[in-house]
């Protein structure tokens, strides 16, 4: 990796006196967290509505990889939907079956994967993510994340306004110790290829 990603290794000299004498700006500091060795696996992580199934889609499909949804998989084979799985069987099954499917996971390599938003604040998630590829956090801010969402009841969380806002507040601490932080408010597009040269692939 180049000193562009998150390893703290910093500029090399030469490449920051370039910049000094032809007057563009200093880059935008990465994450501080060393990234870790294997780089063949992705994790995308953040609150609902910040993207994360549709820079999966395009991240898999820039790079190639095999594309993963967690949400998508606990559905799969509960068969029914996360807001039937909330109401029918609460959220401490639903957890319990996604931190299984989330395990089921590990083995695949080459594989970008949307987590859900509560994925990554569960601490013992959080450590098998981080041990198994590189965690990127879109961030978004709360205005954007009510914008996003459909009133439709497919976000069980969403439904109680007051709720949620606490809930955003209370993962704000999980969500920054990700090993990469990116403002999720640009186009999938533009995300796609900030994750690209961030990680140097």
């Amino acid at each position: 990796m180049n000193g562009t990603d998150s390893c703290g290794t910093g500029w090399a000299p030469s490449g920051a006196a370039r910049r000094r004498l032809e007057g563009e700006p200093p880059p935008v500091p990465a994450r501080t967290r060393r990234l870790p060795m294997r780089t063949d696996k992705i994790y995308l992580v953040g609150f609902m509505g910040a993207g994360k199934s549709s820079v999966a889609g395009a991240l898999g499909g820039r790079l190639g990889w095999r594309v993963e949804d967690i949400d998508d998989l606990v559905e799969r084979r509960e068969r029914m939907t996360v807001a039937d799985i909330f109401s029918r069987r609460g959220e401490a099954y639903f957890r319990r079956v996604e931190r299984s499917v989330l395990a089921a996971q590990v083995p695949v390599r080459h594989a970008v994967v949307a987590t859900g938003g509560g994925t990554y604040a569960d601490p013992a998630n959080r450590s098998l993510i981080d041990r198994d590829g590189v965690s990127i956090w879109l961030d978004v801010s709360l205005t954007q994340v009510i914008e996003r969402l459909p009133s439709d009841g497919r976000r069980p969380l969403a439904a109680d306004r007051a709720g949620m806002t606490r809930l955003f507040r209370d993962r704000q601490a999980a969500y920054r110790r990700a090993h990469v932080r990116l403002d999720a408010g640009a186009p999938v597009g533009e995300i796609v290829e900030r994750i690209i040269d961030r990680l140097d692939m």
